[in-house]
């Protein structure tokens, strides 16, 4: 069974004596600049996806990253632009995209994104692929951007580009259902807040922009106070879910684990206030050779900052990996 030992070497700073601080900190103030170049690509329904690149040099790479980020993040995020500058550093051209809204401009149409969404991200790949020419290409997602990447890898694997070499998902809440109620618990309900506000100013935003259409309304929304009230009114409507509890059974990863046929690592931190139990384990994917599990005691949510180290245990782990795997493949 491919879980990786939990007694890892890593360790937070001292002063991060807490899950909330090691999520908290990193989130407000770890600032990693990289050099993007941006590329809005227009889209056959009609909107848009920016396209943050990060290229090696003059002459580019032929080995690509691609990583996708959390609800309500963007490509600027400090975990996106620590892991493309860690990538650029070994030779890779880093590519952070932008879900719809997250770019800084709000999109076009009356949508926006969920964790079950793969088709935009199936599309970045392609595109990547495609026009410049790539020979590998990794995958990495942090929170719902990993359960994008794993829905990605296992939903359809026969039809993954066979450049997409490897895939790591981080801090992803693979059984979406009950990480959803982990927030509704005492001291995390600010989490579920701070969510909730800054979606209800995109509501606001897109309301004015469609101004005849209920699925964007914003009349009311101040009666929302967490997840479930949100997805009844705008996600399950906006992508054809019943209601809140399909569309969380339904965008889970957990069960797209087992037919993932590339190497894959999963890293949680046992004590991520956003994760379930559920959250911590491969289920039936637990005889998958190609799905790796590293649960870490410390980290909270996409922290794993390293004391005295602007690189995060994560960034450094998902080099050995890929290195680990490459090495394997030569011996055999």
């Amino acid at each position: 069974m491919p879980v990786l030992p939990k007694n890892s070497d890593y360790l937070p700073p001292k002063w991060q004596f807490n899950a909330h601080i090691q999520t908290i900190y990193p989130s407000l103030f770890r600032k990693i600049p990289v050099n993007y170049k941006r590329e809005r690509v227009e889209l056959q329904d009609g909107d848009f996806l920016d396209l943050d690149w990060s290229f090696v040099g003059h002459t580019r790479s032929k080995k690509l990253l691609i990583v996708t980020h959390g609800l309500e993040g963007d490509s600027t995020r400090h975990y996106v632009t620590g892991m493309v500058k860690k990538f650029n550093d070994n030779g890779y051209d880093g590519l952070g995209w932008n879900c719809r809204s997250c770019s800084g401009e709000m999109n076009r149409l009356p949508r926006f994104y969920h964790h079950g969404d793969v088709d935009d991200i199936r599309f970045v790949v392609n595109y990547a692929i495609e026009k410049k020419q790539y020979d590998e290409v990794v995958l990495v997602g942090f929170s719902m951007g990993g359960s994008m990447t794993v829905r990605l890898l296992g939903q359809h694997p026969e039809s993954l580009p066979s450049q997409v070499k490897f895939g790591v998902a981080v801090s992803v809440p693979l059984d979406l259902h009950t990480s959803v109620y982990e927030l509704y618990k005492p001291g995390r309900r600010f989490y579920m807040k701070r969510f909730i506000n800054k979606l209800g100013k995109k509501i606001k935003e897109k309301s004015a922009q469609h101004p005849n259409n209920n699925l964007v309304s914003y009349e009311g929304y101040k009666q929302i106070k967490n997840f479930e009230q949100f997805d009844n009114r705008y996600t399950a409507r906006m992508f054809g879910f019943q209601n809140a509890h399909d569309f969380y059974q339904k965008a889970a990863a957990k069960p797209f684990l087992n037919t993932i046929t590339v190497p894959t690592l999963i890293i949680q931190a046992i004590n991520d206030p956003f994760l379930s139990p559920e959250c911590l384990n491969l289920g039936e994917a637990e005889n998958n050779p190609n799905v790796y599990l590293q649960l870490l005691k410390f980290g909270g949510h996409v922290g794993f900052m390293l004391p005295n180290s602007d690189e995060t245990w994560v960034e450094r782990r998902v080099i050995e990996f890929i290195n680990e795997r490459k090495s394997i493949k030569i011996d055999e």
